[in-house]
């Protein structure tokens, strides 16, 4: 069977595995898409993406453009001959003359077990909500945000104390492997793209700011979902007399009493108290420092805890 020509589009880590993918399998991968360079750091350095970095290795035709739009960067495509593109996490939206000129269309990589979770932070939302599986779907893309037909999709279960960064990882290798499963089942004819369903369709908001603090006053549940979610990236955030300080992991508490109160101190970290129940900080980040355990943290307090937490 002759080999087809995938331009893939890609840029965050979440993105890698797939390219590698292709890159291994009996396809040829003509040319990569991926965001420009940002700056990025204390120093705001410009840094390339995760996914340039592996086309540079590869020796991979590579394209950056600001906007797919630009008639440039149409041009580039379609010096490519594509038959198929590929998506994961490019951080564009593909313009209809992107989507109309692969033979086999634009297929995407996407993090969620569509129709939940359409957009930008399926993985992050799928923990915040306390989801009891998540997935990745492979679809046809199509003008709207992430409604096209899927071609295929497989789930796994989200077990208890699962954070956002191991779910990542998880389904960036499921991707990787449906990906490769899917390209092959379509040049057999085996696969037939089948509409979303009306109902559960939800919405998976891009992070901001507002997504990072810890709300004491909603329940210790809520709480370790936060922490949970946002581990390793962006991290939720409390105060403590004013200091910004990064909360990575915790367990659930024993005891009860003011929301944001200290209720006791115990050897992997502070209990707080929230609207309902408490949490044991059991890992965290001050502000300008490594991440570490709560206890070290503690202990280098001379287990002294003053202040509310906010």
């Amino acid at each position: 069977m002759t080999p087809w020509r995938i331009v893939y589009m890609g840029t965050p880590d979440f993105a890698v595995p797939a390219l590698k993918a292709l890159l291994d399998g009996p396809d040829s991968v003509v040319g990569v898409f991926t965001q420009p360079d940002r700056p990025t750091g204390r120093g705001m350095h410009m840094r390339a993406s995760p996914v340039k970095e592996v086309a540079l290795a590869h020796g991979l035709a590579l394209f950056q453009p600001e906007r797919l739009k630009n008639p440039e960067a149409l041009a580039d495509l379609i010096a490519l001959t594509p038959d198929l593109i590929v998506v994961a996490a490019y951080g564009q939206i593909l313009p209809e003359a992107v989507l109309a000129l692969p033979p086999q269309g634009c297929i995407n990589v996407h993090a969620s077990l569509l129709p939940r979770w359409r957009g930008a932070a399926p993985i992050h939302r799928a923990l915040l909500a306390g989801d009891s599986e998540s997935g990745v779907a492979i679809m046809r893309m199509e003008k709207g945000l992430d409604t096209g037909p899927i071609l295929s999709m497989e789930s796994i279960p989200l077990p208890d104390g699962m954070t956002g960064g191991a779910l990542h990882d998880a389904l960036a290798e499921l991707g990787a492997r449906l990906l490769l499963q899917t390209i092959a089942r379509l040049k057999t004819g085996e696969i037939q793209a089948r509409p979303q369903p009306d109902e559960g369709v939800t919405y998976a908001a891009k992070l901001t700011n507002a997504d990072e603090p810890i709300d004491f006053t909603a329940s210790a549940e809520m709480a370790r979902r936060r922490i949970l979610a946002l581990n390793p990236w962006p991290g939720a955030v409390a105060r403590l007399d004013g200091q910004a300080v990064k909360l990575l992991a915790c367990r659930l508490g024993m005891g009860s009493g003011t929301p944001g109160t200290t209720l006791a101190l115990h050897t992997d970290g502070p209990e707080v108290a929230c609207g309902k129940g408490s949490i044991v900080i059991t890992e965290l980040q001050p502000a300008g420092k490594r991440r570490m355990s709560a206890g070290d943290w503690l202990r280098g307090r001379g287990m002294r805890l003053e202040g509310v937490w906010e």
